[in-house]
């Protein structure tokens, strides 16, 4: 009978216990969650609506990031409220009241709820007369509502280097347009910001950071009645 060399026999035990304990750590970990597991990607809630911002260089942010134009301020501070709805920049720089009507069945058939419409300041730069100004204003305002889209017409004032009758001529345009169509007026898109140096970038003309902020500001209140006028049609 060959001798048994006890070393070589304690060698196995304790190769087989090393095993044992190996493949009990590793079933163990198979327990527990892995620090790598990829995880269920989270639901964003979907937008409850849409606005679109339609207008010129004041709109566009000329000079200004886009998350600085205002329309972004106006989306994040219906987020921060509550609002579950995207505001679209839909403005080009240059744009008078004729370039609106002309782009205003694309807006249209973007379906948005709201429309917020700023136009009419290059017109009163250029001379334009407000007759044919407030003619393109009242056709864009009556297209979008033909598409079931409130309407937020924004009041605009210009300097009076083209005379008093030309400059209360001009200002009087939106409030008439907003009476005789029935949409919501914002009375002046600029309040607080035209004329002041510290809101505004060197032209004078177009705002800067602050100036958008204190725009959206501006006109948040009535972009709030506008999506409750928006809710009353679906109850």
């Amino acid at each position: 009978m060959p001798k048994i060399n006890k070393n070589t026999v304690a060698h196995h035990f304790l190769m087989n216990i090393s095993w044992l304990l190996c493949i009990v750590f590793l079933l163990s970990c198979d327990q527990q969650e892995s620090p790598f597991k990829t995880e269920e990607p989270i639901a964003v809630p979907q937008h409850t609506g849409t606005i679109i911002a339609v207008g010129d260089s004041l709109t566009a942010g000329l000079g200004v990031m886009e998350n600085e134009a205002w329309p972004a301020i106006m989306e994040k501070k219906l987020h921060d409220n509550g609002h579950r709805w995207q505001v679209v920049n839909a403005g080009i720089s240059g744009e008078t009241s004729s370039g609106i009507v002309s782009r205003i069945k694309w807006i249209v058939a973007q379906k948005p709820e709201i429309v917020i419409l700023e136009t009419g300041a290059n017109d009163g730069f250029r001379g334009i007369p407000p007759e044919l100004v407030r003619e393109n204003i009242t056709q864009a305002v009556q297209m979008l509502q033909e598409g079931n889209i409130t309407v937020l017409l924004v009041g605009m004032q210009i300097v009076q280097n083209l005379g008093e009758e030309y400059t209360r001529e001009f200002a009087d345009i939106y409030p008439s347009v907003a009476s005789q169509q029935g949409c919501l007026l914002i009375p002046f898109f600029l309040e607080q910001v035209a004329g002041e140096p510290t809101l505004n970038q060197t032209d004078t003309i177009h705002p800067n950071e602050k100036g958008h902020t204190i725009i959206a500001e501006t006109i948040y209140p009535f972009v709030e009645q506008a999506i409750q006028k928006r809710d009353s049609f679906t109850r």
